[in-house]
């Protein structure tokens, strides 16, 4: 018999919003540390086995089929799997995690009002420095298509694993294509998101593989569990676990 595995993430906000949803189902995720190594189990289905990891991590193993169910972000999935849609499916939307990948400028740029302006700053910038505009962002894959979409073709993206909307301030780059919930860490960078610059809305949701082993048991398991998640929203007691 092969255990469905859900994959959840393993600390944060992130997991007690997680916890929480599933909990507002009748499926209780109980977590515990042990040293260094995540535990936990399912309460309230069986044939689950629960898989503490990095948001980050998720989308990487349910490409590659080492996990049946995962949650994590919309954004995280576009940006690291290749024709996503082929991989994975979108089981459900939780409503929680809400974020917006954008294109970001310096304020004081007040003649760059959308996508094609700043498709002219940025011949203008190679044709008066040399070098090609640089873009500041960790989604490489979801910047350079929606630039395509827009045929901005002047610039090159430097990648960043810190405070992305700090590095026009620092002089590392010209303008950047970040993650936001509210725009106020940008707009204290004294940035400005462009009208017609918005990527990807982004929730947490939950994904299945297309590629994990779906054996007769663990297609029953599933079965079950979206029974479930069809059902009201039960109310939660006691919170997270």
């Amino acid at each position: 018999m092969t255990a469905l595995k859900l994959g959840v993430p393993s600390k944060g906000r992130l997991q007690d919003a997680t916890i929480d949803w599933f909990a507002a189902r009748g499926i209780r995720l109980s977590r515990s540390s042990q040293g260094r190594e995540y535990a936990g189990r399912v309460e309230g289905i069986d044939g689950i086995e629960l898989v503490l990891l990095s948001a980050g991590e998720i989308p990487r193993e349910l490409a590659a089929g080492r996990l049946h169910l995962g949650v994590t972000g919309q954004d995280v999935v576009r940006e690291q799997i290749p024709a996503w849609e082929s991989q994975v499916e979108e089981i459900a939307e939780m409503g929680f995690g809400f974020a917006d990948l954008v294109v970001a400028v310096p304020a004081f740029w007040i003649d760059v009002e959308d996508m094609a302006d700043l498709d002219s700053v940025a011949a203008e910038f190679r044709a008066r420095h040399g070098q090609r505009l640089r873009v500041a962002t960790k989604y490489h894959a979801l910047a350079r298509a929606f630039f395509r979409r827009h045929g901005v073709a002047d610039y090159r993206l430097v990648d960043s694993q810190g405070a992305t909307e700090g590095t026009v301030k620092n002089g590392t780059a010209e303008a950047v294509v970040d993650i936001t919930s509210t725009g106020s860490t940008l707009r204290d960078n004294h940035l400005r998101v462009l009208p017609d610059g918005l990527i990807l809305r982004s929730q947490a949701t939950l994904f299945a593989a297309r590629n994990a082993p779906w054996d007769e048991e663990a297609r029953g398991t599933r079965a079950e569990l979206a029974a479930r998640l069809a059902r009201a929203p039960a109310p939660v007691a006691g919170g997270s676990a």
